[in-house]
C-alpha cells in the first residue's frame, strides 16, 4: 500500500511540472486552476518533514516556492488594479478571493499581539514585504488597531504605488499608512522606532535569504520589540518557506501557531532581546520535545519559554 506521504509528493511534483511549463503565471483560468489544486493538495494536515526530503525534491520545493511567489505577486497586482479603479477601493476588498483568509489571519495575529504585548497596543508597526495589496496592514488598521500607524516596506516601487492608491482616498488610513520603497537590508536605525515588525512569508524565499533578513532585524530592532513572522508547517511548506525557532538568532521565541484550516501560514512571534543566551543550533525537533502543542480547534499552539530554548 502506497503511503500517504508518497501520494502527496507525487501529486506536488506533478503539479510543479505543469506549473513550471506555463509561459506566464499571470491570473487566467489555467493558472488559477493549477494553483488552487496545489493549495488544496497542501492544506490538509500532514506529518511530512520537508527538511528530510531528497536533494532533488528539495530543489523542486525551492523552485515551487519561487513560482508561488511570482504567481502571488501577479495575483495581488491584478486585484489591486481592479480595486484601484473604484472610487472607494476599501469598500470592495471582498472581491479578492482570499480576503476572508486575511480577516481570519489578522484576527489571529491581533489576538497574539494582545496576549504578548499586554494592554499597551503598538503605536507603530512596520510590515516588510507589503506588496501591491497590503491587506494585513489594512485589516489590522481598520478592524483592530484604530490608532496605530503602519509603515509598509516593499522593494518594488510599482507595488507601493498600487498600494497607495487603495488607501489615498480614505480619510483615516491615508494618515496612518506610509509606504517606503526600500530593501529592508538598507533600513537600519529607523527600525528602532517600531513596536512590532512583520516579516512577510515570501520575503527571503530560501533559508539563507530569510536568515539574513532575521539577523538584520535583530541587529536594528529596539530591545523588547516584537517580530511577527509567517512560516509554514507540514505540506504547506511546499508553498512557503519555513522559519524554525532556531533561525531566530537575537530573539526570544514566544509562540508558534500552526493553523489547520484554510489559513495557510503558520505564525511565529518573537521578542528582540535575551537573544545572546539562545543557542542557535537548537532546532524544532529539540524544542518540541520540551513543549506540549495544544490543539485549539483549528490552531496548534506551541508555547516556548526561554528555558525551552536553552
Amino acid at each position: 500500500m502506497v503511503c500517504q506521504e508518497e501520494v502527496l509528493i507525487s501529486k506536488v511534483c506533478e503539479l510543479y511540472s505543469e506549473i513550471a511549463s506555463l509561459e506566464s503565471l499571470k491570473p487566467c483560468k489555467n493558472v488559477d486552476t493549477l494553483f488552487t489544486e496545489l493549495v488544496l493538495t497542501c492544506i490538509p494536515p500532514s506529518p511530512i518533514d520537508v527538511t528530510k526530503l531528497s536533494k532533488n525534491l528539495q530543489e523542486i520545493r525551492s523552485n515551487l516556492i519561487r513560482l508561488c511567489g511570482i504567481a502571488e505577486g501577479h495575483l495581488e497586482h491584478h486585484y489591486s488594479a481592479i480595486l484601484g479603479s473604484y472610487d472607494n477601493p476599501l469598500h470592495h476588498l471582498h472581491i479578492f478571493p482570499y480576503y476572508k483568509n486575511y480577516l481570519k489571519l489578522a484576527l489571529l495575529e491581533f489576538t497574539i499581539l494582545s496576549q504578548h504585548c499586554g494592554p499597551q497596543l503598538p503605536n507603530k508597526i512596520a510590515f516588510v514585504g507589503s506588496g501591491p495589496l497590503p491587506l494585513t496592514s489594512i485589516v489590522l488598521a481598520s478592524n483592530h488597531l484604530p490608532s496605530t500607524t503602519f509603515h509598509n516596506y516593499d522593494i518594488d516601487s510599482s507595488a507601493n504605488s498600487s498600494a497607495m492608491r487603495l488607501v489615498s482616498g480614505d480619510p483615516d488610513l491615508s494618515k496612518r499608512m506610509a509606504f517606503h520603497t526600500n530593501d529592508i537590508l538598507d533600513v537600519t536605525s529607523c527600525l528602532e522606532e517600531f513596536d512590532v515588525v512583520y516579516l512577510a512569508a515570501l520575503v527571503g524565499m530560501d533559508k539563507e535569504e530569510k536568515n539574513r533578513m532575521i539577523d538584520h532585524l535583530s541587529k536594528y530592532m529596539a530591545p523588547g520589540a516584537v517580530l511577527m513572522l509567517r512560516s509554514a508547517h507540514g505540506a504547506r511548506a511546499f508553498l512557503y518557506p519555513v522559519v524554525e525557532p532556531c533561525d531566530l538568532r537575537g530573539f526570544e521565541v514566544l509562540s508558534v501557531f500552526h493553523p489547520t484550516d484554510e489559513v495557510i501560514n503558520s505564525l511565529v512571534i518573537a521578542k528582540q532581546g535575551l537573544a545572546s543566551m539562545i543557542l542557535p543550533n537548537k532546532c524544532s525537533d529539540e524544542i518540541q520535545a520540551f513543549n506540549h502543542p495544544l490543539n485549539h480547534g483549528n490552531i496548534i499552539i506551541e508555547e516556548l519559554t526561554l528555558d525551552d530554548q536553552l
